[in-house]
C-alpha cells in the first residue's frame, strides 16, 4: 500500500507543529508508562501516543507529518486523550485537521454576573437580552420588556413568539417572519442532537400552536443572518430595529443579543422619546 501524499498547505503544518509540541510536553510517566530507556528528544514517541490513541504508528506518523490522509472525530478524540489536550486545545486539533469542533456542553445554567447586567443596563435605552441555546431569556433589559413587550411570563423566546398575544400585535411583520424563526431553532436544535430540551419546547409549542406546527413541519431550516426587527408600538409608533447576536467564549450555548435602531427610519428619535417618558435612562 503506497503511503499518503503530502499536502500542502498552511494547516496542515500548524496540525503537524502542533501535535509535536503537545507530545513534547508530555513525559511516559505522565501517561502511566515505563520510561524504555535513554531518549534522544523529551517527550512521548510517535509509537506510544499511537498505542494510547489505539490507531496504528504508520497512520499516526503520517496525521504528525501532515499528509492527506482520512481522520474522524473518534480518532482525534483518542488523540486528544493521549495527550491530555484541554477544551480549547481540543477544538483546535479538530479545525487543524479540517473538521467541525464538537458543540461544547451547555453544562449547568450559569448565572447573569453583575458585570453582564451592567452591560445590558449600559445599552439602555436600546433593547438587549442574553438568551440561552434554548432561546430562554434569562436576562433582558428594561428597554427590550418597554419596546417589544415581555412580560414576566415571558421565558422562551419561540415560545413568546408563537404564544403572545402582546408580542404578535406589536410585531409589524409576524406572518412573513415566522418561517424563519421557526427554521432557525431547527438548525440550532440540529446542534445538539442529544439534547433533548429542543424536543421538549417543540412538543409544548405543537399542542397550543397550529401555527408553529403547520411551519415545524415543512422541516425547513435557515441560516442565522442579520436579523431585522420591525415594532409598531402604542405609544412610540413604528419602530425598527437591526439585532446583533454575540456569543459568549466562556459561556457555552449563551449570547447576547442587542438591538440598534436602523438608520434613517426615524427609531432613533422615535425611541428618545419614548425613552423620555418611560425614563429608559442610559446609563452614564
Amino acid at each position: 500500500m503506497a503511503s499518503p501524499t503530502p499536502a500542502p498547505g498552511r494547516r496542515h503544518s500548524e496540525l503537524r507543529d502542533f501535535l509535536r509540541t503537545r507530545r513534547a510536553r508530555l513525559t511516559p510517566a505522565d501517561v502511566g508508562m515505563p520510561a524504555g530507556g535513554r531518549r534522544r528528544t523529551p517527550g512521548l514517541r510517535r509509537e506510544e501516543v499511537a498505542v494510547l490513541a489505539g490507531v496504528g504508528v504508520s497512520w499516526y506518523t503520517w496525521l504528525e507529518q501532515g499528509r492527506d490522509i482520512t481522520v474522524s472525530g473518534d480518532v482525534l478524540d483518542a488523540i486528544g486523550r493521549a495527550l491530555r489536550l484541554d477544551g480549547v486545545e481540543r477544538e483546535h486539533l479538530y479545525l487543524l485537521a479540517g473538521l467541525n469542533p464538537p458543540q461544547a456542553d451547555a453544562g449547568p445554567a450559569l448565572p447573569v454576573t453583575p458585570e453582564l447586567h451592567r452591560l445590558l443596563d449600559a445599552w439602555s435605552p436600546r433593547p438587549a437580552y442574553i438568551r440561552d441555546r434554548h432561546w430562554n431569556l434569562i436576562a433582558v433589559n428594561d428597554a427590550a420588556r418597554d419596546v417589544f413587550g415581555y412580560g414576566d411570563t415571558d421565558h422562551n423566546c419561540l415560545v413568546t413568539f408563537f404564544t403572545s398575544v402582546r408580542y404578535r400585535a406589536l410585531h409589524m411583520h409576524w406572518e412573513a417572519v415566522a418561517p424563519d424563526v421557526v427554521g432557525r431553532f431547527r438548525a440550532d436544535a440540529a446542534r445538539y442532537p442529544d439534547d433533548p430540551e429542543f424536543a421538549r419546547i417543540a412538543e409544548d409549542l405543537l399542542a397550543v400552536s397550529p401555527e408553529f406546527a403547520e411551519l415545524w413541519g415543512r422541516h425547513e431550516v435557515s441560516a442565522r443572518t442579520q436579523a431585522v426587527k420591525a415594532i409598531r408600538h402604542p405609544d412610540a409608533g413604528e419602530m425598527i430595529f437591526e439585532a446583533t447576536v454575540l456569543p459568549f467564549t466562556d459561556r457555552p450555548g449563551q449570547e447576547l443579543v442587542l438591538y440598534n435602531p436602523r438608520p434613517e427610519t426615524g427609531t432613533r428619535e422615535r425611541l428618545e422619546r419614548l425613552t423620555a417618558r418611560r425614563g429608559l435612562a442610559a446609563a452614564s
